[in-house]
C-alpha cells in the first residue's frame, strides 16, 4: 500500500468536492491528535483556504501544546493555512451550570459529549462565515467499527476523508505528510474529559486490537487466545450498541392504503 498515493487520491477527492459542491475552502477542528493532524494536512495540500480551529474545554496542557505544534507548523508550510482559537471553556461550564441538578445517570458521559457538539456548533458558525465545508476527522474504526464519537458532535461533518483508514493507517499517512512527531508519539485520545484518559482506557483494547476484530467479526476460531475472545466480545458489544449512529435516522413511514382512508 502506497502511502503516498492514498495521500494524493484523497486530496484529488476533497478538491473535486469542493468544486462541485461550489464551497471555498476547509474548516478543520485540531485537538492535537493524529486524525485531525493529518485530516488538516489533507485538506491544507488542496491549496484551498483552510481554517483550522483550535477549541479548547478545560483542555490538559499537553493537547494544547500538540494542537498548538501542528498549527503552527502548518500555518508555516502552506500560505492558505488560516488558524483560529475559540476557547469554549467558560461557553461550557456556563452551559454545564444552567443544567438541572440530579443524579448524572450517565458517569459524565453526556457532559463529555456536549464538549464535542459544542465543537461543532462553533465549526459550523465559523464554515458558515466562510463559504466553508467542515472536514471530519474520523476514522474506519471509530466511524464504521465501535462507534467512538458523539453523535451531532464530531459526528457532525460534510465530508470525512479519512473514514475509509483504520487507525494505523491513519498513522502511517501521518509520517507520510510530515506530521509533527510529538503527535506521531502520543497515546489516542478524544479529550472530552477534561484529564489524560486515553482511548484505549476508554476502549478496553488498542486499535490494532480493534482492527484485527472488525476483521474477523464473523469469525469464531476455536484457536483463538483468551484476549482475543475479549477484545472479540468488546468490539462486538460496542458495535451493537452504537448502531444507532452508524445508520441514518429511522423514518416512520406511512403506509399508502393509510393515506387513501
Amino acid at each position: 500500500m502506497s502511502m503516498e498515493s492514498i495521500a494524493s487520491h484523497i486530496i484529488t477527492w476533497l478538491s473535486s468536492y469542493a468544486q462541485k459542491a461550489q464551497m471555498n475552502g476547509w474548516v478543520v477542528g485540531v485537538s492535537g491528535g493524529i486524525d485531525s493532524a493529518v485530516t488538516s494536512t489533507l485538506c491544507a495540500r488542496t491549496g484551498l483556504p483552510t481554517y483550522v480551529i483550535e477549541m479548547p474545554i478545560h483542555q490538559q496542557a499537553s493537547q494544547v501544546s500538540r494542537a498548538q505544534s501542528h498549527i503552527q507548523q502548518l500555518e508555516r508550510t502552506h500560505a492558505n493555512v488560516h488558524s483560529i482559537r475559540v476557547d469554549l471553556t467558560g461557553v461550557y461550564d456556563a452551559f454545564a451550570s444552567s443544567l438541572p441538578n440530579g443524579d448524572d445517570r450517565s458517569s459524565g458521559l453526556a457532559l463529555a459529549n456536549s464538549r464535542a457538539r459544542l465543537r461543532m456548533t462553533t465549526l459550523y458558525a465559523l464554515a458558515a462565515d466562510r463559504n466553508a465545508l467542515v472536514a471530519g476527522t474520523g476514522n474506519k474504526v471509530e466511524d464504521f467499527g465501535v462507534g467512538f464519537y458523539t453523535k451531532y458532535g464530531d459526528g457532525g461533518v460534510d465530508v470525512s476523508p479519512i473514514a475509509d483508514l483504520l487507525k494505523t493507517e491513519v498513522f502511517a499517512l501521518g509520517k507520510v505528510l510530515g506530521v509533527i512527531e510529538e503527535i506521531l508519539q502520543a497515546s489516542p485520545t478524544d479529550g472530552l474529559w477534561g484529564d489524560d484518559r486515553t482511548d484505549e482506557d476508554q476502549l478496553g483494547a488498542t486499535y490494532p486490537e480493534l482492527e484485527w476484530a472488525m476483521a474477523h467479526a464473523h469469525q469464531n476460531d476455536p484457536n483463538w487466545s483468551d484476549r482475543q475472545r475479549e477484545v472479540m466480545q468488546t468490539y462486538k458489544r460496542l458495535n451493537t450498541a452504537n448502531q444507532h449512529k452508524m445508520h441514518p435516522i429511522p423514518v416512520c413511514e406511512i403506509p399508502a392504503a393509510l393515506r387513501e382512508t
